[in-house]
């Protein structure tokens, strides 16, 4: 068992990477970078372009994209070589990525839906941590309910043409590309019709609005599409057949990403103990029983994360069984919130800048407060996650809805 709490079986191929990769981090997580790793995250820009800047040196270094084929700029890593990277990263204490949404959620997607020109043309920039990619899912009718999907296109003289409106995409306002679910066919309704479409950002007919949150930043975005426009080759899979390419990439979102909330996760857990026992919380008690709590529920987190990325790698893909990875991270970091906010008392209700020690670990878990509750909702609601689990894991009736027959 390491020091995360998870454990690994190391043959010599994953040591020997292991070991090169903690030199690499050695000789390259330094100056700027050093004392960062709590500035940001999958939906916070805090601190950008210093992540930006990590995000190139990674590429420098031939650590982004991992598990790709070499011929698009990946390393053909293993499962478990993808999970030390990011635990020696957490370890090491290293900014947040900033490629994210391209490298875990839609790389995927193309390696698995791509032709090989598509293939060829969009992992090289991403392995080399030169484009920004975000998500164009949700929508004003079209939240948990994905498959109500208005935003339109239609083919122009060999060019998708689309109109729409996207809400919730995250860093849209820093991306240079947005993946996005638009539907291609007229008149069809529901999961038919939709096409999985690339569309570049920086172009007449995308207007990109930030919407400020609780926090005071923007890392929330709506984008309006009036005759924008991208070529008719940026569909991953054949047209009208997008909803099979949409869910890969949900189940890459609600599995692999959350090895990055994971070890972001025992990082929070150690500031809290640290602080918890510097206020003399610890002396409580109903909070040092809590805190054992939190502490036994995030072992268990990382057993269940193992399980379903062993599953995925047995069974070359994600299953409906990732769902309850993501409704139990995203619950227990409600819970875990909560507690920090009373082990914190008064040193937790507002906000202060970012500063030192005491200072800037009660701010960093004031953030992290806040941004707990949007984890329930995105990638799928807490809700929308039980009906999948009850549904496609337990077999269980579908839930009754109104007006069904």
């Amino acid at each position: 068992m390491d020091k995360h709490g998870t454990e690994l079986p190391l043959d010599a191929a994953d040591r020997e990477f292991r070991d090169e990769l903690r030199t690499w981090l050695a000789d390259n997580l330094v100056g700027d970078f050093v004392g960062q790793s709590d500035r940001g995250g999958p939906d916070d820009d805090d601190n950008w372009e210093l992540r930006r800047a990590w995000e190139q040196r990674l590429g420098e270094g031939n650590w982004l994209g991992l598990s790709w084929p070499k011929q698009y700029g990946g390393r053909e890593a293993t499962l478990t070589q993808e999970i030390l990277f990011a635990m020696e990263c957490a370890a090491a204490g290293a900014p947040p990525r900033a490629g994210f949404h391209g490298e875990t959620l839609m790389a995927p997607t193309a390696l698995h839906y791509g032709t090989e020109e598509q293939k060829a043309r969009l992992l090289p920039p991403m392995a080399r941590g030169e484009v920004v990619w975000c998500q164009g899912y949700s929508e004003p009718g079209a939240g948990s309910d994905l498959a109500n999907m208005s935003t339109k296109a239609r083919l122009d003289d060999g060019e998708w043409v689309v109109d729409g409106q996207k809400i919730w995409t995250t860093f849209a306002h820093r991306a240079d590309w947005v993946f996005a679910i638009v539907r291609t066919e007229p008149g069809s309704i529901r999961h038919a019709g939709l096409s999985y479409m690339l569309i570049p950002l920086d172009q007449p007919g995308v207007e990109v609005v930030p919407i400020r949150t609780m926090l005071g930043d923007s890392g929330f975005n709506e984008v309006f599409f009036d005759g924008a426009r991208t070529s008719a080759d940026n569909v991953l899979g054949a047209p009208g057949e997008g909803w099979k390419a949409a869910m890969t990439t949900l189940g890459h979102e609600r599995a692999t990403s959350v090895l990055n909330y994971q070890f972001s996760f025992r990082r929070e857990m150690a500031t809290l103990q640290e602080l918890a026992r510097r206020k003399g919380a610890t002396k409580d008690p109903v909070l040092r029983d809590r805190l054992v709590d939190s502490f036994i529920g995030l072992e268990i987190m990382g057993c269940n994360n193992l399980r379903t990325l062993g599953s995925a790698l047995q069974n070359g893909e994600f299953g409906p069984e990732a769902s309850m990875g993501k409704y139990y991270w995203s619950k227990w970091h409600v819970r875990f919130t909560e507690l920090a906010m009373d082990v914190l008392n008064q040193d937790g209700w507002l906000g202060t800048e970012w500063g030192s020690g005491p200072d800037r670990a009660a701010e960093s878990l004031r953030r992290a407060f806040v941004r707990a509750r949007a984890e329930t909702i995105y990638a799928g609601t807490s809700e929308i996650q039980k009906n999948i689990i009850s549904e496609r894991v337990l077999g269980l009736p579908r839930e009754p809805a109104a007006g069904r027959r």
